[in-house]
């Protein structure tokens, strides 16, 4: 990650989209169970340190700033994708709904990015419209997505805590 340049906040995010995606496609493309637990694995991480960062970072210099209902929807979607995040880092040696939740997590997030970037419209047009310092958030996102990216090589992040949607525990 040290020898990636973005050219701000929304370059980074765009960046994250693009590696989930290419890990999603290779997940529906191998038959092979434990590189599906793998990707699943990896796919789970970067997911966990995107939101982490958005949710911290990105979005709170928004809040006012863009679509409220827009703003609103980004978190429920992240703690609906930290749902099933969890579920299936927990239970995928022995779960026989496994693929089927990753590809449901895949058609969340695949809406969730759509929404993001869509032209014209979305999460990062708008943001693009404001007054927000997009090169000091990129730099704020990128010491945290390295920290967090440390603490997930060194002994893994924590589920996923959602943000707005009360979960049972």
């Amino acid at each position: 990650m040290a020898d990636e340049t973005y050219a701000d906040a929304i370059a980074l995010l765009k960046a994250d989209h693009r590696k989930v995606e290419r890990l999603f496609e290779q997940f529906s493309k191998t038959n092979e169970d434990r590189r599906k637990r793998d990707l699943a694995a990896q796919i789970c991480t970067e997911l966990k340190i995107h939101a982490t960062i958005e949710e911290e970072i990105f979005y709170p210099p928004f809040e006012g700033k863009i679509d409220e209902d827009l703003w609103k929807e980004a978190y429920v979607e992240h703690d609906g994708a930290k749902v099933l995040i969890n579920d299936i880092v927990a239970n995928c040696e022995e779960d026989e709904f496994f693929e089927s939740k990753v590809t449901v997590l895949c058609e969340e997030i695949t809406h969730h990015v759509e929404e993001e970037e869509k032209p014209g419209e979305g999460y990062f047009y708008q943001a693009r419209q404001t007054d927000v310092d997009l090169v000091a958030l990129r730099d704020a996102m990128l010491a945290r997505k390295e920290a967090l990216t440390a603490q997930a090589e060194a002994g893994g992040l924590p589920p996923a805590q959602p943000t707005v949607v009360n979960v049972p525990a």
